[in-house]
């Protein structure tokens, strides 16, 4: 049977009132960013907790692996805690995930919402749990207020829809076929998904929308990602593909932009594929359910996704 034909579980959407975990699972945070994303969260009306070890830097991880590990489980296992919001990317999450206390999320879906390094995190969650969880920004990003505020708190605060729009000044908005698609929306950075393949934490994408951004990736890199994920059999399988952000490296030009490369590999699955969406390492990062059924219309330039709270 494949994953996405069993029931995804639904956390609740918060409420003001509710406790938030703040947690760092990969890259270490300045303390600074995260006094400013309490008052943003205590603004919304809830209670965020910062965990004992968030503010921790070991090597290049926010604490030793046993301290983020034990954070995360912590705050799945906590009955108050209802949701828990990721303090940032860079890297770890991936040393961890084979921690992950997969019983108490089970036990008591909350809501999980990050990005990037992150992607690992959502990965495992639906891959050993099924759970719904947010593709957005984490609390580092909060500060910066607009969208990246305001969309993570419509996705975490409420049972609504999704709509993201393709913008004509992205850079992979030329990437783009033709139809329509539904499906499960899964997926996320493409650095974390191509590494987590072959392991037990990867998802099975058979006709799911797949999210895709990347950072920093030269061209030749993201090629390399992709042909992987052709020759593994896994983009074959989608339904449609949705197309973030992919920024360029900062050493240097390519004659190739990633783009190019997204048309070149993507466009002839005969599947839709819709790029420049606002969803990634850019100036917007508007968040998305992970796990939900989501509508991709390619020649509408629309990317409708359901709630991951209930």
């Amino acid at each position: 049977m494949s994953s996405l034909s069993l029931q995804t579980r639904h956390p609740r959407a918060l409420r003001p009132g509710d406790a938030v975990a703040l947690v760092s699972p990969a890259g270490p945070v300045v303390a600074e960013k995260i006094e400013s994303a309490v008052k943003v969260l205590q603004g919304w009306g809830l209670r965020p907790r910062v965990y004992p070890h968030a503010l921790d830097q070991y090597s290049f991880y926010a604490g030793r692996d046993e301290d983020r590990a034990g954070d995360l489980n912590d705050a799945f296992a906590d009955p108050e805690i209802r949701g828990i919001i990721c303090n940032r990317g860079g890297y770890g999450v991936q040393r961890i995930i084979n921690h992950l206390d997969l019983e108490a999320v089970r036990r008591d879906p909350k809501l999980v919402v990050g990005f990037s390094d992150i992607t690992a995190l959502h990965a495992a969650l639906w891959a050993g749990a099924r759970l719904a969880t947010v593709h957005g920004p984490v609390a580092t990003q909060l500060e910066r207020g607009g969208t990246f505020a305001s969309g993570m708190k419509h996705t975490l605060m409420s049972t609504e829809p999704v709509l993201v729009e393709a913008v004509a000044d992205e850079p992979t908005f030329s990437v783009r076929t033709h139809g329509r698609a539904s499906g499960l929306l899964l997926g996320g950075n493409l650095s974390m998904l191509s590494t987590s393949i072959g392991t037990p934490f990867m998802p099975d994408l058979t006709g799911a929308i797949l999210l895709l951004e990347d950072v920093g990736e030269a061209s030749y890199r993201v090629d390399r990602m992709l042909t992987y994920l052709l020759n593994c059999g896994i983009l074959q399988r989608l339904a449609g593909i949705a197309v973030g952000q992919f920024s360029l490296p900062g050493n240097g030009l390519s004659a190739v932009s990633p783009s190019e490369v997204l048309t070149e590999r993507l466009g002839k699955l005969g599947i839709p594929l819709l790029g420049g969406l606002p969803i990634g390492h850019g100036n917007v990062n508007i968040a998305v359910p992970l796990g939900t059924e989501a509508c991709l219309d390619a020649d509408a330039g629309t990317l409708w996704v359901n709630a991951a709270a209930c």
